[in-house]
């Protein structure tokens, strides 16, 4: 391998590929107490070089893996949830909260 990363943590963020393990780093960063901190980003480093290590054999078997299956995909529908919320003429005013 490399010469070690120089790692921020915004490297740190871009290197996680799930948001929620993301929102995991932001927080430990967030909430950890200073004294401690160091020692939490070793260990986030440790994970976003093992990932990054993985990444191509991750890649290489990706494709064997698939879920979908002869032209099925999945589909999104944010659209369709946020065009049902909006307005629309024939709702009546409801009436709040009381």
């Amino acid at each position: 391998m490399a010469a070690r990363q120089t790692w921020t943590v915004d490297r740190l963020h871009h290197a996680l590929p799930h948001s929620a393990s993301r929102q995991q780093l932001l927080a430990d960063v967030n909430l950890t107490p200073i004294d401690e901190l160091s020692a939490v980003l070793d260990r986030w480093v440790a994970a976003a070089e093992a990932l990054q290590v993985a990444a191509p054999r991750i890649a290489a078997v990706r494709p064997q893996h698939t879920t979908a299956s002869s032209g099925d995909t999945a589909v999104d529908h944010t659209a369709d949830v946020l065009r049902d919320a909006g307005h629309r003429a024939d709702r009546k005013p409801g009436r709040g909260a009381s």
